[in-house]
């Protein structure tokens, strides 16, 4: 594929021409070296686990078509990713016609855009790799890669360096081999990743390994991280396939019931896989997977399963007596209170949204759904009428619960309408109008937040303190919610609404929302108390990427006459590296009000000088379970979520 860039030049009288000798054609892989983020994301930490993806999303397709057993990812000492599976072995027989006549199958497929066996004929039936560019964009953008194909009784190998360039042609190598497969082995290119670096982060892979073991039952996949000081081996294998997806995100919560429901059917070139369970919380948790890609924004099939959801509980509620004749029908939200599900569907020709397959468009697999669903789950809850009548009963509650929240809004709404300018009187508001340059820092206390309201540019920037620790909203419906102070100051503050269902981001008067807490234990408690509010209350402002987390320094230090701030242990080490011979002592900065307003406004507000952390959600699923376990009420889960991830911290403090 060839990239056509527009580029203006001068003529002789200064104005710019533009003719054929002004267009540059970029050639091959040169594209995604040239704009990496249009093909990975972006060049920080996701861009470079998005090329772990793309080559694992190729043996997965080999799972999904019946001829892989097992996959293998091994992180490497030397900074490498190996990816090994025991598939059919890419083709390494000549490429038949074409401008790529006589190059190995193999090497095409490495280095040509839109190449590969899911565009048509019988190679998949399938697959989650559809746009074709998995592979050969992994190779762009890494500075060495090595292929390794056993097809046959034989073992091949080629070597790409620079970006993609073959080192050689295809070779056979010595020896036969008695199994098929394909091992991939890549160095991302630190150029290309020089923002964040090319170190892979251990959990980020295994959350990943661990949905792809969920969502293709049976398939082993193993993980061994070989590096120094990291080493490490896990093995995810689940019989139960989405049954034990769903028992895994509900085990730090209270099953409402045992069973999980389960049903699957097929069609034509479709097929469809649900499971769900509901618990005792008031969140819903409903996962669409299309070919093994997450579909974060849902999608067809997701709408089709709701609306059959909604259909069939109302139906068995007024047939069982939970609901009489003169209730109303409970609404879809009412019933997904609490559930978790797994709508997991195969079909050959779906339809993404763009590379990063965020919705899947098949109007063809909302009816599906709807139908199957209509039908199968009805016959469930006939069969198994106290789970049925459980889940009647938690609706019903919950619509209760939606009638009190909404008088509960009703009765915000009013007392700030009543207020006058219908700002916490907190608040100190910047003078901009435009959401687009506004930021909402929310800080830790009303003496944090005096030298915060100094420090600020209050042209763009408002202050809001808040006073200790605010309610955990995931133990609490909206109703209680909203009786507290500092949460009805935060949704008065941004605007918008409360509530998943009726926030809109697009109303919100800050487009940064900033979390400004003290660089200890309590201000990480409260950071995490924030999130989650964010995170089930206002979720639209953590997709849009609306929500930072600021960095005050945790050390302080002394060169010459200037004061040095360094934001944590990891900025000490690259200090002292890099200063062998300073003698001066460290001072661990506690708190905010240990800084006066100048120093806050340099190392910590200031655009020009400040570091932010934007927070986002890459992983619904998993980033819902660490909520859970983080935030909910079992305290085993909690712990066991820590000591497994204790060896990734980078900054503990006591």
């Amino acid at each position: 594929m060839a990239v056509t860039k527009l580029k203006p030049a001068s003529t002789k009288n200064g104005s710019a021409s533009y003719a054929a000798k002004d267009i540059q054609v970029l050639e091959g892989l040169d594209p995604v070296r040239k704009r990496p983020g249009m093909y990975v994301g972006s060049t920080g930490l996701g861009g470079l686990h998005h090329l772990v993806w793309e080559v694992v999303d190729n043996s997965v397709d080999e799972a999904m078509a019946g001829f892989c057993t097992k996959i293998t990812i091994t992180l490497h000492e030397d900074g490498s990713c190996e990816v090994q599976d025991n598939g059919r072995g890419i083709p390494v027989d000549p490429y038949p016609s074409g401008p790529h006549k006589g190059k190995s199958a193999l090497e095409v497929v490495l280095t040509v855009l839109h190449a590969g066996g899911k565009f048509g004929g019988n190679g998949y039936k399938v697959s989650g790799g559809l746009h074709g560019v998995g592979v050969s964009v992994v190779n762009a953008l890494s500075k060495r890669l090595i292929a390794e194909v056993d097809r046959d009784g034989n073992k091949y190998r080629q070597e790409f360096v620079d970006g993609g360039k073959p080192k050689s042609k295809i070779q056979k190598v010595a020896g036969a081999s008695k199994t098929n497969g394909t091992s991939i082995t890549f160095y991302p290119d630190p150029e290309i990743f020089a923002s964040e670096g090319v170190e892979f982060v251990a959990r980020t892979v295994l959350e990943r390994l661990q949905t792809i073991a969920f969502l293709n039952r049976g398939l082993e996949v193993a993980f061994e991280d070989k590096r120094l000081g990291k080493k490490d081996k896990t093995t995810y294998q689940y019989k139960g396939g989405i049954v034990d997806f769903v028992k895994h995100l509900n085990v730090s919560r209270e099953s409402l019931f045992t069973k999980v429901a389960y049903y699957e059917a097929s069609e034509a070139d479709q097929n469809i896989e649900i499971a769900m369970q509901w618990n005792t919380g008031y969140y819903e948790g409903i996962y669409g997977y299309a070919n093994g890609i997450s579909t974060v924004e849902g999608g067809m099939h997701v709408e089709g399963f709701k609306t059959a959801l909604t259909s069939v509980v109302n139906k068995y509620a007024r047939s069982s007596g939970g609901l009489k004749e003169k209730d109303d029908n409970l609404l879809g939200e009412d019933i997904r209170e609490g559930l978790t599900a797994i709508v997991a569907v195969k079909l050959r020709e779906p339809q993404f949204e763009g590379q990063t397959k965020a919705k899947l468009g098949n109007v063809s697999m909302r009816s599906f759904t709807q139908k199957e669903t209509n039908t199968k789950l009805e016959e469930w809850m006939l069969e198994n009428p106290t789970e049925a009548n459980r889940i009647v009963k938690k609706a019903v509650a919950a619509a209760q619960a939606r009638i009190a929240a909404k008088n509960a809004r009703n009765a915000v709404r009013r007392k700030t309408a009543l207020s006058g300018a219908g700002m916490p009187d907190k608040l100190k508001d910047c003078q901009s109008g435009d959401p687009a340059e506004s930021e909402l820092f929310i800080v830790e206390g009303d003496s944090a937040g005096g030298t915060a309201v100094d420090a600020r540019d209050p042209r763009t920037q408002a202050i809001l303190p808040i006073r200790g620790k605010i309610l955990n909203v995931e133990r609490a419906r909206l109703d209680k919610m909203l009786k507290n102070t500092e949460v009805q100051a935060l949704i008065t503050a941004i605007g918008g609404g409360v509530g998943n269902d009726e926030f809109t981001v697009d109303k919100a008067r800050y487009n940064k929302v900033i979390i400004l807490a003290d660089a200890d234990v309590d201000g990480s408690h409260i950071r995490t108390l924030l999130l989650t509010f964010f995170y089930r209350q206002m979720r639209p402002m953590v997709e849009s990427g609306f929500i930072y987390i600021a960095q005050p320094p945790l050390y302080s230090t002394e060169v010459g006459k200037e004061k040095i701030y360094l934001k944590d242990e990891l900025a000490k080490d690259k200090f002292l590296k890099a200063n062998p011979n300073h003698k001066k002592e460290f001072q661990r900065l506690k708190g905010l009000g240990e800084m006066d307003w100048q120093e806050l406004r340099s190392t910590t507000m200031e655009a020009a000088t400040r570091t932010l952390l934007q927070v986002n959600v890459e992983e619904a699923a998993e980033a819902e379970n660490i909520m859970s376990v983080l935030m909910g009420d079992d305290v085993e889960s909690r712990k066991q979520f820590i000591q497994k991830n204790a060896r990734d911290v980078r900054n503990l403090d006591f």
